[in-house]
């Protein structure tokens, strides 16, 4: 497969993939080699095929290039032009139909990335820290646009106050519909408070099968933090928790699963794919992830109901300032 994406985007390697150099037959053709080389990795490839197909309106290449430029871990981060991308996706198509244009997905993840430049500032283009204005943009990307990564960070705010009055039990209940729907950073999240018991009882067998369906889920941008998270966990748990999780997971890889965005080309699973990580005592971190073979009932993720949810939900909120440092020390369960 990798040997067929070189073939394909020989012209552009050829070229010397800068924009003054490359040409395209058309924006379309432009946007579907920048697109299969985005896909591959090659984003030195993908920025001059998406930057042309944008000058030319092409509206995927504009998205993708923000999601380039936002990348932290990238060699071509550049969130001036990430936030200009973003702000003129989520202002040219706000009224992009959510039951019927295609294009409107995007523009609800181009709302949840403004809110969070929004909630930060960006001095280096004058955009100043406005925590309503962010406000404002996670809720039309939650309920206009049904955003799970706005959702998401709504229901953290939620616990925490921030910004909002704090509703533990509604914050709760978010996290686990997420978690439940499949989004991998609601189930890391949700793990990591099962398992230092906070905001609710401590449940360390749940809190490890949690985080590993996570893991499989996580998508390429998430998988740092997630990953640190398993790892936290995984190397605080004894072999009775790790054999407790193992069951739970069979069931809930089927029914919490969710493919992620994008993979390894390998297709093998994502920590397998990662350096080696290992424990304080030299333990080495392993998946205890396995799929049953025929689908199993499994109990809620959490069984604590909401208290007085409002109908509308993911109404009310704000973004943090970034995803919380879980750094990669094993936690003490005990030490809250």
């Amino acid at each position: 497969m990798r040997a067929a994406l070189i073939v394909a985007l020989l012209p552009i390697l050829n070229a010397g993939a800068s924009a003054q150099t490359v040409t395209f037959a058309t924006p379309r053709d432009a946007l579907k080699q920048g697109m299969s080389a985005y896909q591959g990795g090659y984003y030195e490839i993908a920025i001059p095929a998406l930057e042309y197909a944008a000058t030319k309106k092409e509206f995927m290449a504009e998205y993708y290039l923000a999601r380039i430029y936002s990348d932290n871990s990238g060699a071509h981060t550049d969130h001036a032009k990430a936030y200009k991308l973003f702000y003129r996706i989520a202002n040219e198509y706000a009224d992009a139909d959510p039951e019927d244009d295609p294009r409107a997905p995007y523009v609800g993840k181009s709302l949840t990335a403004l809110a969070g430049y929004t909630r930060r500032g960006l001095k280096e283009i004058g955009v100043k820290s406005d925590p309503q204005q962010a406000v404002l943009y996670l809720q039309n990307a939650s309920t206009t646009f049904a955003d799970e990564d706005a959702q998401f960070e709504l229901a953290k705010l939620k616990l925490s106050g921030d910004g909002i009055d704090e509703d533990e039990a509604t914050a709760r209940h978010w996290l686990a519909d997420l978690s439940e729907r499949g989004h991998a950073g609601a189930q890391a999240f949700l793990a990591d408070l099962l398992w230092r018991g906070k905001y609710m009882k401590p449940d360390q067998p749940t809190a490890l099968a949690l985080i590993a369906v996570a893991v499989e889920n996580a998508p390429v941008y998430d998988r740092l933090w997630i990953e640190d998270i398993y790892q936290n966990i995984y190397c605080g748990s004894g072999e009775g928790i790790r054999k407790q999780a193992t069951g739970i997971v069979a069931a809930w890889g089927n029914r919490f699963g969710r493919k992620p965005e994008a993979r390894e080309a390998s297709g093998i699973g994502l920590l397998a794919a990662e350096p080696q990580r290992s424990c304080r005592n030299g333990e080495v971190v392993t998946p205890i992830m396995q799929k049953s073979e025929e689908p199993a009932l499994a109990t809620p993720v959490v069984r604590t109901p909401p208290v007085g949810a409002p109908a509308e939900r993911f109404m009310y909120g704000t973004t943090t300032p970034t995803l919380r440092d879980v750094g990669t020390e094993i936690r003490d369960p005990d030490n809250r």
